[in-house]
């Protein structure tokens, strides 16, 4: 099997937690930020209308800042996989894993449903 590089900024949620991933193989891979947390964005901007309605618990993930608001904005690292969920956030290595030999064989061993 020949493996190729790969370069991904991916994020996923289950409607409480976000797992924004972003990965290269070559160790480049596309920018990815998500937003500080609502309570310290409200001390910071304490006019802001968005940042007084918004939940408790929101953020955002986005690939580039939105805005040139101090603060805001925290990349995710190279390798890297933000959790943002109830409570505290956090930033976890990431490094996929592939598959092994043996892995691979059993997923094409499985038959396909008739």
């Amino acid at each position: 099997m020949i493996w190729t590089a790969i370069q991904m900024t991916i994020a996923t949620t289950d409607g409480e937690t976000i797992w924004a991933f972003r990965y290269s193989s070559e160790r480049q891979s596309r920018t990815l930020f998500f937003s500080t947390q609502i309570e310290e964005l409200r001390r910071l901007y304490p006019d802001s209308d968005v940042f007084a309605n918004a939940d408790d618990e929101t953020r955002l993930v986005v690939s580039e800042p939105l805005s040139g608001l101090r603060g805001v904005w925290n990349e995710v690292p190279e390798g890297t996989c933000g959790v943002v969920q109830p409570g505290q956030d956090e930033l976890r290595p990431f490094q996929p894993i592939l598959p092994t030999r043996a892995a691979r064989g059993r997923r094409r061993a499985v038959a396909p449903a008739s």
